[in-house]
């Protein structure tokens, strides 16, 4: 195909992408109610799962709308995010059904392979960031006071920004052994680089930590203590993909050696 083809066949992936974005938007605006209700406003609530599993005593808090288009932007955030998440994967779907053809055999398979990868540590960084992080935030700002005669009342628009920011956020936190996986196959990321920049890493996953969480050590931590089993865990993949790697290169110059050898012979 020439250029302006593949630009042709890109064009059309994209609008294809986007169009399942939009049509899980759609889907998702039908359960807006339930979404807000049961999702974003499960943590406010002293019944909430996580509450319970810990043995948590809850605070409850109350929610205000303090400008006139607050509850519609509030409404409208949520269920875009909710269908960019749900459309997500037609969209990596369609990027992939485009990238597909001039692909090896074994680069497929490795795609594959991370995209699976990349699905599984986004929902289990989202799971952690809405049960865990969302569920201690929530109790540490609703029971912190500089005075008793300041109530905390939360508004709308900012409380569901942060259990978004905090939920997505984790998720994307979460991606890093699909990153390490990537710069390990392109011999960026090794072993020894890895173990080398252990500390730093215990560094940064602590600021994460102090970013994402109340100024609090034990939410910190929560966050700091899964960043870094994911890091281990990247190491052990780094040095998977380093082995991996040494073997095609050793069967590919015994492959060229063979036919240096078979070229001899023929002269």
């Amino acid at each position: 195909m020439s250029f302006l083809d593949h630009l042709e066949e890109f064009r059309w992936a994209l609008l294809k992408g986007f169009g399942g974005v939009l049509l899980a938007t759609i889907i998702a605006s039908f359960f807006g109610e339930w979404i807000i209700d049961a999702l974003l406003l499960g943590p406010k609530r002293p019944d909430f799962i996580m509450y319970q599993l810990l043995g948590i005593e809850a605070t409850e808090f109350t929610l205000q709308n303090r400008t006139v288009t607050g509850q519609f932007f509030a409404h409208l955030g949520t269920i875009m995010a909710a269908g960019l998440v749900l459309g997500s994967p037609l969209f990596v779907y369609s990027m992939w059904r485009f990238i597909e053809p001039g692909l090896y055999p074994q680069e497929k398979s490795g795609l594959r392979f991370a995209s699976v990868f990349a699905v599984f540590f986004f929902i289990l960084g989202l799971a952690f960031g809405y049960f865990v992080i969302t569920a201690f935030a929530l109790q540490f700002f609703a029971n912190y006071e500089i005075s008793p005669e300041i109530v905390n009342e939360f508004d709308i628009t900012r409380y569901f920004s942060m259990v978004i920011w905090w939920s997505f956020g984790t998720g994307i936190l979460f991606q890093l052994p699909v990153v390490v996986y990537f710069l390990s196959k392109l011999g960026l990321a090794t072993p020894a680089r890895m173990r080398q920049w252990r500390k730093y890493a215990l560094l940064a996953t602590l600021i994460v930590g102090a970013f994402l969480t109340p100024p609090e050590p034990l939410s910190q931590i929560l966050v700091a203590t899964p960043l870094m089993l994911l890091y281990e865990a990247s190491i052990f993949i780094s040095v998977y993909m380093e082995r991996k790697r040494r073997k095609q290169l050793a069967v590919s110059i015994q492959d060229r050696k063979g036919e240096r050898a078979r070229g001899g012979k023929g002269g």
